[in-house]
């Protein structure tokens, strides 16, 4: 059974321990009272008396304790702003579980970039699990707090991207153990909260109206405490909602598989942006020879069946201009070498598949593996 916020009943590690030492205590005085029984003259009385002192202290150990450790839970501590520099060190420290949830996360910005990976490769090597939501950069949301922070110049969209850009690098980097502990999702939802949390602790937030949240004042709370449990409610809500988040992976490339009439030719992973509802593709990966289609699962919500497509050439006389979808491809992985094979995912219908679209380019030799 769980209690509202999803917290399971049962004893905490600080109520276990104070069981623990209680009864280290009630054995002590049993030891002692014996020992007073079998005992004579002055050796007896001072064995009593300490024995009785120590079930006393025992006692009273494991009534306050937990009253104690109560009234410590409900404190709420707040801050001016947010502290970067103090909370990566305690990322150094966690060993059992990193969550923030936010728009995009000042910590990856190049002046803190450094430390914050170099801790939360420290807290993955002590056994924690990190778990990142950020804003969808596609979403209307986004464009939303873009235009909410007007005053400030800063554009929301581009700062989530470049946040997943050193994420993704982050995670590739990682040792194979540690890969599987470090895990990013995006949401597609109005933000309301901002929360990071190392281990039981964390700091909490509301987004203003035309300010940073960095720089309003932050409660640092304890996660059993009630506002712990608000926030973690909320966290897992996202987290779990098929339709609201993306997994980093998913939107950081799609499966193609390059089909040439009945028979599948190659399959690869390809870089890939969404402009004005329009999929486009980076085919560097593979070189094109002959006319072909391919068969893809967009990197949607809800995932459906494989969809077959044209490979289609842009055209500067398309509603979305090349130089705007070459430009939307170095926001997300970072400024091209000039070298993208840039093309448009068209729907077919099955049976138009087996017949290429005259405008789709010639396609594929198998990529070198």
């Amino acid at each position: 059974m769980r209690r509202p916020g999803g917290w399971r009943r049962g004893r905490t590690p600080r109520q276990r321990r104070a069981f623990a030492v209680g009864g280290g205590l009630l054995g002590a005085a049993t030891v002692m009272l014996l020992a007073a029984w079998r005992s004579t003259g002055f050796l007896s009385d001072l064995l009593l008396n300490l024995g009785a002192s120590v079930v006393l202290a025992a006692i009273s150990y494991v009534i306050f304790d937990p009253l104690f450790e109560e009234a410590r839970k409900a404190r709420v501590q707040e801050h001016l702003s947010f502290d970067q520099q103090a909370f990566v060190a305690r990322l150094h420290r966690s060993g059992r579980r990193v969550r923030i949830l936010d728009t995009w996360t000042i910590l990856l910005e190049q002046r803190h970039r450094e430390t914050t990976l170099d801790a939360v490769r420290a807290a993955l090597r002590n056994g924690a699990q990190v778990q990142l939501l950020l804003l969808d950069p596609d979403c209307t949301a986004a464009q939303q707090r873009s235009e909410e922070l007007e005053r400030q110049r800063v554009d929301v969209p581009r700062q989530i991207r470049a946040n997943l850009r050193h994420l993704a690098a982050f995670h590739r980097s990682l040792e194979p153990a540690l890969k599987p502990r470090l895990q990013v999702r995006i949401y597609d939802a109005s933000p309301s909260i901002q929360l990071y949390q190392w281990d039981g602790q964390a700091l909490i937030s509301f987004f203003p109206i035309g300010k940073l949240s960095f720089n309003v004042p932050q409660l640092e709370v304890d996660m059993d405490s009630p506002w712990g449990g608000f926030v973690h409610a909320r966290f897992e809500e996202l987290w779990k909602h098929q339709q609201a988040t993306l997994p980093l992976e998913r939107y950081w490339s799609i499966t193609v598989t390059l089909h040439d009439g009945d028979s599948d030719v190659a399959e690869v992973q390809v870089p890939y942006v969404l402009v004005d509802g329009r999929h486009y593709i980076d085919c560097r990966a593979f070189r094109l020879s002959r006319p072909l289609t391919a068969r893809a699962q967009l990197p949607a919500r809800t995932p459906g069946p494989a969809r077959v497509f044209a490979l289609v050439d842009p055209a500067d006389g398309d509603p979305v201009p090349v130089a705007s979808v070459a430009r939307h491809f170095d926001q997300k992985y970072g400024p091209g070498d000039g070298e993208r094979t840039i093309l448009r995912l068209v729907p077919q219908r099955a049976a138009e598949a087996r017949t290429p679209a005259p405008r789709s380019p010639a396609a594929a030799d198998p990529p070198a593996r």
